[in-house]
């Protein structure tokens, strides 16, 4: 499995479509799937699009919930429909909308982090160095690859062996690894250490099987198969009446090591499954990633991974990351909070403080929005990922911020291309079927809080594109349920 994969980690819907794959032996099921389509938009659209978003609005998901709902014309600003639009609301994860707006309007869609590779001495006539040290930039998305890129160019120019250690560091951002406004911390991927120094999202893959016989342990293994993840297993192959009560936990760090205990069952006949899992100190498990990069491709490693800030004297390499349009795309495609929250980091660094704070950083963000002229009145911005229940945003708010990102000439393309699309990609791959391609929108879900947004831009029927907003607090039922009830507010703005 393709460690990006750990990007799309979200819920998983189930898709409707008319037919997929495309073959010759169904072509009459396209036509009656399209006259399905146009006679359905040709009813809805005999009622006013502020009607039918009203009647939408009786769904049994939203009663007793709080709401706040706008829809404008992009062309005009004119006001199709709203519904408490300034009421300040929890976001979720329609916070990442102003944190990228904010990145793209102070770095740009250029902007590249670097990480720097320093050592003790030049590589000898041997292409020996004593010790290597990675310095990190901040940037929240090299993954294996990259680091396979960077032990490969290090090999083209000459090193052959570190004779002693591979130092970390990752002080261009400070200790505080997890947002004190954020509750119920756990191992979960999407609760990864925010560092300046990282891999893979701060986060890794565990697969599990049953073994070949009740009582034999159950198989497990580990990507990236490195020495600083060291799995413990308890688990056992039960028979196929037992009960399945798997569970993955990661335990924190100790002597440059992070074990991974592995308790209870699996059923004989069991599907392999796969659990994502953050670690807890994201720099030394980017140098782990490194270290095992560069043996692969013919470096080898005397010591081992250790923090340290020594600065070495020589640098030997400076690797340029990802252009920020693509970090951008990757964040709000997959709602990704670790690299919303090291975005955060690097505005504060930005803004001349070293290291970066959460703090210092949202002071920057407000800074970027109330210069946008995007900061309004009750608005509370207290992480950049929307993991926070306390932060507090209006729809309004939203479509503004929505109506700058896609005018602005300067990051507007990028912006856009980073929504999510209906039924196609992203948090959207398998929601609002019923507007496939017709609505670019960001998700958020907090389930705990049952709150539950969609905010971006949607195809009117005349050809038109509205902005919109949706954010639904306090709902009655499940997640899965508002989500649905989201997704037809959403479609009656495209019919």
């Amino acid at each position: 499995m393709p460690i990006d994969s750990l990007i799309r980690i979200s819920a998983r819907r189930k898709r409707v479509a008319c037919m997929k794959p495309w073959t010759s032996a169904v072509l009459s099921v396209i036509a009656l799937c399209t006259v399905g389509v146009d006679s359905t938009r040709a009813g809805a659209t005999a009622r006013p699009l502020a009607e039918r978003l009203t009647a939408a609005l009786g769904q049994a998901s939203f009663k007793g919930a709080r709401i706040g709902v706008l829809v404008i014309r992009e062309r005009d600003g004119a006001v199709l429909f709203e519904n408490q639009p300034d009421r300040p609301l929890i976001p979720a994860s329609n916070m990442k909308i102003l944190t990228a707006i904010g990145a793209l309007s102070v770095f740009g869609p250029s902007h590249r982090f670097e990480t720097q590779i320093k050592a003790d001495r030049i590589p000898d006539g041997a292409g020996s160095v004593g010790q290597l040290e990675i310095i990190g930039g901040g940037d929240p998305v090299m993954n294996s690859e990259d680091w396979w890129r960077l032990a490969a160019d290090l090999y083209r120019g000459g090193l052959r062996r570190i004779e002693g250690d591979i130092l970390v560091d990752d002080s261009v951002f400070d200790t505080q690894y997890w947002h004190p406004a954020w509750s119920g911390i756990s191992a979960r991927a999407y609760h990864a250490p925010v560092s300046g120094l990282t891999a893979n999202y701060g986060a890794f893959f565990i697969a599990v099987e049953p073994g070949a016989a009740p009582g034999d342990p159950v198989e497990v293994s580990i990507d990236p198969p490195i020495p600083y993840l060291r799995v413990v297993n308890h688990a056992k192959t039960g028979g196929a009446r037992s009960s399945r009560s798997l569970s993955v936990n990661p335990s924190r760090a100790a002597g440059g090591v992070e074990t991974v205990d592995v308790s209870g069952g699996l059923r004989a006949g069991d599907a392999r499954d796969v659990f994502p899992r953050s670690v807890n100190d994201a720099a030394l498990y980017a140098g782990s990633v490194f270290a095992m990069q560069l043996e692969a491709v013919g470096i080898e490693v005397g010591g081992s991974v250790k923090r340290a800030s020594s600065q070495l004297p020589v640098e030997i390499a400076t690797h340029q990351g990802r252009a920020m349009s693509e970090i951008v795309q990757l964040f709000m495609k997959y709602s990704n909070n670790s690299i919303a929250e090291s975005l955060i980091k690097s505005l504060a660094v930005a803004s001349g403080g070293r290291p970066g704070t959460w703090a210092a950083g949202m002071s920057a963000l407000a800074s970027e929005l109330a210069r946008l002229g995007l900061l309004t009145q009750g608005a509370v911005l207290l992480d950049g990922s929307g993991l926070s229940p306390d932060d507090r945003v209006s729809a309004r708010m939203l479509v503004d911020a929505l109506r700058i990102g896609s005018d602005s000439f300067r990051f507007g393309p990028e912006f856009m291309a980073s929504l999510p699309i209906a039924n196609r990609d992203g948090t959207l791959e398998r929601r609002t079927t019923a507007s496939a391609e017709r609505i670019r929108a960001k998700t958020g879900l907090l389930s705990d809080q049952r709150v539950t947004a969609l905010s971006g831009f949607a195809e009117l029927a005349d050809g038109d594109r509205a902005i919109f907003s949706i954010l639904l607090n306090g709902h009655p039922g499940g997640s899965s349920a508002a989500m649905d009830a989201i997704d037809r507010l959403a479609a009656e703005i495209t019919r």
